[in-house]
């Protein structure tokens, strides 16, 4: 039996007030089960970042009900908001995010430290993580002495060094050219299948969906239609990914 991990229940979210009212989110309901890699697209305006940024708990829901790992995000209190996403929460983002007067070591181990983590455990986490992403003989660097792959492989070796419960990406190729965008990919499949990952990402690009599980598509904040791969191979689901666009109203590249 497939364990969910994160479960969105009729996630309603309003801006504005009085009779300027924009729904970002109207009435999306989904499920993501532990292991799978699904995308969100949709046109610019669509309700994608929102919808992100509403399961990070960077805006709490207007309406609706968001789980993670089996906590109710409205039930946590203000206090225990940071703890929950530095431990079920990974996150990846275009620019990277990380600290410049770190190594790269000091950086990937960052959210164990935070977690106040014996030394013995981050040793062994970062031995685990580093040697699957490949970033071993970096460590000892600093960030500005890496190619923007490097970094992003970095951000990825922390976003994973905690086992979260969910990993959320934010249009991750954003800052990348199409070889080191393809790579990425390739490096988010090695975590979804290697590490076991479940990741939620965020992306314009019908090339870089092309790599998940699943699409789900937005329209005007509402869930639009859902494409599955199904086992087939990357190139045809591409296409259909590219039907799906076109029918949702978005636009897309190839990776």
């Amino acid at each position: 039996m497939q364990q969910e991990i994160l479960k969105v229940t009729n996630a309603e979210k309003y801006f504005g007030n009085g009779s300027v009212v924009t729904r970002a989110l109207d009435g999306i309901s989904f499920a993501v089960n532990k292991g799978e890699f699904v995308a969100v697209m949709g046109a610019s305006g669509s309700g994608k970042t929102t919808l992100l940024n509403v399961i990070a708990t960077i805006e709490p829901l207007s309406s609706g009900e968001i789980a993670v790992d089996g906590t109710v995000l409205s039930q946590l209190k203000e206090e225990h908001l940071a703890a929950f996403r530095r431990d079920k929460l990974g996150f990846i983002f275009q620019e990277y995010n990380l600290l410049d007067t770190l190594t790269v070591e000091e950086n990937i181990v960052l959210p164990l430290n935070l977690r106040r983590t014996d030394t013995e455990t981050t040793r062994m986490e970062l031995e685990r993580v580093s040697g699957a992403l490949g970033v071993t003989d970096q460590l000892k660097k600093f960030p500005h002495e890496l190619s923007g792959g490097q970094r992003q492989r970095v951000a990825c070796a922390r976003a994973v060094i905690t086992s979260p419960a969910v990993i959320l990406a934010d249009e991750p190729t954003g800052a990348l050219d199409s070889k080191n965008s393809r790579n990425l990919m390739e490096l988010f499949r090695l975590m979804n299948g290697s590490l076991g990952s479940t990741i939620l990402m965020v992306t314009h690009d019908a090339g870089v969906a092309s790599y998940s599980d699943r699409v789900i598509f937005l329209r005007d904040g509402k869930i639009f239609t859902e494409i599955y791969c199904g086992g087939r191979a990357r190139g045809e689901f591409y296409g259909d990914i590219l039907a799906g666009m076109a029918a949702s109203g978005g636009e897309g590249d190839a990776v």
